[in-house]
């Protein structure tokens, strides 16, 4: 194919398909395959049929106002989000039905009901009020993945105060940045978290972070309880911190819902992994609600029955739009869950989905390649036969991992949803639909029902590989950087005119099935051939021995760049020179010899975000042997070590 300025190299191919199981499609909340050409034909009226499924107290007089980049959806609608994720479902009788069902690291767990769920949320809205928190006002919520999390996000909706929820695991740095960026006028943490046995001191993290956030004026402290309350030295500050449970008790159990506007900021979330000033993504309030709820019933094909888990965090997107605002919106039974995959044991996400008969697990595929190397014996000890929806999230699925939860997890019988979304786009927006479509391992398939999208070169032309591009407005897309428009601008709009630009490389199959090639920032130049990292990853776990790569690009004096390959093999596999060779064949077997690996580094371990993302740029600072950058955000940084060791091993 062709090389030119923002073509791909098309390299690999898959022609294993699966059709959506009879059970599922003869049932499916979206079942019908003339549902994408009813919503291509009029996308408004598409977006209006669900956002009508959702309580408003004032309707909307029109649908969409666009003026690229600025869109405006339900205009002049009015409703609350805490309202409709709560309220109405206990108004529908339905308020003795599970919404949260949770289960700590150490064993412990709680049960909330939407009745419970709702007066919780109450209380602490009450609460927040008390402590001066008005509409528009911004709260930080810096908790471990524990029950108050989801009521502190619900409490703010309820009164119109915007959420800036941080990930447990950050630094006191990154929280005090967050902090002052959006002016926080209090903060919600815990006195500590559990995490792979250890406790993870949130109230010491949240107190540092507080010497260098003058806006704070008021602190709420959640006792995460047990012998972690007891080791966990958390000196509370005279007039400014106080107890959860002391503020919930002493506020009225009654709370009417702020009257938001549509287009009133819900919340703001920051980026991830980037170094300089946050990125804090606004996302507002009917738009957003509208998508997480349409997607979270479609793409999980939701029903009465079903005990829904997706195993991310609060702290990111995934977690607010797919643990609590799409589910409890749909008056789901939710499972969260504290603490690690591999605590006490590697089966812990196994015995999990056995105790609670979960139906609909969504987790990443980062989580999925951990699995396959830790071996098929521990899924094999539990019954995973409740599961009837598998989904990742989070980064493209290599076709082998697919395959793995496929046959693994799923039975054979469970249809996998592998989602393509973004912190910006706020909800789903390229996945199968399980009723619908045949899948192929590793690929998204198709945009969601009303969402446009194309692949683009520089110049804005169509082409089969290139940039990933929405082309038209959806409901829950962001509406700016918070405080800072430009930046918005610049990074979302600049490219073309009126198109938003993804920042991800992608491809079109035989099927016109979309396949994300991974970040821009990522794609290797080598030789003139334009390579995205994901295909060679792929090739690289395709191979009997290896469980999961990372594959950046190096300088080379002749090619401009080559490729460089950190590869994780199996548990019990040795590696060897010959196996890094075979490795190499491999890949040129499978995908071309341009795609061969100049190096391939043999490692136990890769640099992750916590989020579970692979640090790239500190690969390439090890592979071209500079001074390693920023580690600050890892979760293990003495990976980067190890790996500096490793590297100097194979040179």
């Amino acid at each position: 194919m062709s090389t030119d300025s923002g073509a791909f190299d098309d390299l690999l191919h898959e022609e294993r398909r699966f059709s959506p199981p009879a059970e599922i499609a003869d049932d499916a909340v979206l079942r019908d395959p003339s549902v994408y050409a009813e919503a291509a034909s009029d996308r408004e009226a598409f977006w209006a049929g669900w956002a009508a499924e959702l309580d408003w107290f004032e309707p909307w007089s029109k649908v969409l106002e666009w003026d690229p980049p600025r869109a405006q959806w339900f205009i002049d609608g009015k409703l609350n989000v805490s309202h409709n994720c709560l309220d109405r479902h206990v108004e529908a009788g339905r308020g003795d039905r599970r919404a949260l069902i949770w289960e700590g690291e150490p064993g412990d767990t709680r049960t909330y009901s939407y009745s419970e769920l709702l007066e919780e949320v109450s209380r602490l809205a009450n609460a927040l009020r008390d402590l001066g928190v008005e509409r528009g006002d911004r709260v930080t919520i810096y908790l471990p993945m524990i029950p108050e999390a989801a009521v502190a996000m619900l409490a703010c909706t309820r009164i119109g105060a915007i959420h800036s929820v941080v990930f447990g695991g950050f630094s006191p740095e990154s929280l005090a940045d967050r902090n002052n960026d959006a002016r926080a006028k209090v903060l919600i943490t815990a006195d500590g978290g559990w995490r792979r046995g250890a406790v993870v001191p949130l109230k010491a993290n949240a107190d540092e972070a507080l010497q260098t956030s003058p806006t704070v004026e008021n602190v709420v402290v959640v006792a995460r309880g047990g012998a972690l309350t007891e080791e966990v030295a958390a000196p509370m500050v005279d007039g400014r911190d106080h107890w959860y449970h002391e503020l919930i008790a002493g506020a009225a159990p009654d709370c009417q819902p702020e009257v938001m506007d549509s287009e009133d900021t819900l919340f703001v979330l920051y980026t991830s992994g980037t170094t300089g000033k946050p990125k804090g993504v606004v996302h507002t309030t009917g738009g957003y609600l509208t998508q997480v709820y349409a997607t979270t019933k479609s793409v999980f094909d939701l029903h009465d029955e079903d005990v829904y888990w997706c195993t991310a965090d609060v702290g990111w997107i995934t977690g607010h739009s797919y643990i609590v605002y799409g589910p409890l919106a749909n008056c789901a039974q939710v499972v969260m869950y504290e603490g690690a995959p591999d605590t006490p044991d590697r089966g812990r996400f196994w015995e999990l989905c056995q105790k609670y008969g979960v139906t609909i697990f969504y987790t990443a595929p980062t989580a999925i390649r951990a699995f396959m190397r830790w071996g098929d014996q521990w899924p094999g000890e539990y019954d995973l036969s409740s599961l009837r929806i598998l989904g990742t999230v989070g980064e493209p699925i290599n076709p082998e991992a697919w395959m793995w939860y496929h046959e693994v997890i799923g039975g054979e019988r469970c249809p996998i949803v592998d989602t393509w979304w973004q912190t910006e786009t706020g909800g789903i927006m390229i996945t199968p639909l399980p009723g619908i479509t045949e899948t192929k391992p590793g690929t998204a398939t198709r945009p969601f029902p009303g969402i446009e999208a194309k692949i683009l070169d520089d110049d804005g032309n169509e082409t089969r590989a290139g940039y990933l591009a929405i082309t038209e407005p959806w409901p829950s897309m962001l509406r700016t950087v918070w405080g800072d428009d430009e930046r918005f601008m610049q990074t979302y709009w600049s490219k073309w005119k009126d198109i938003y630009f993804a920042g991800d490389g992608a491809k079109l199959d035989s099927d016109d099935y979309f396949w994300i090639l991974g970040r821009v920032d990522d794609v290797l130049n080598v030789a003139g051939h334009r390579i995205g990292t994901a295909e060679v990853e792929s090739a690289l776990v395709d191979h009997h021995a290896v469980v999961e790569s990372a594959v950046v690009g190096k300088k080379h004096d002749i090619k401009g760049e080559s490729i460089a390959a950190f590869v994780t093999l199996k548990e019990g596999i040795e590696g060897s020179e010959e196996l890094v060779a075979e490795l190499r064949q491999h890949v040129g077997t499978k995908i071309g010899a341009i795609a061969k690996p100049e190096l391939i580094v043999l490692t136990a371990d890769l640099p992750k975000t916590r989020s579970g993302k692979i640090m790239r740029r500190l690969l390439r600072d090890i592979a071209e042997g500079r001074a390693v950058g920023d580690t600050t955000t890892l979760a293990d940084p003495a990976v980067v070590r190890r790996l500096q060791d490793e590297h100097e091993e194979e040179g």
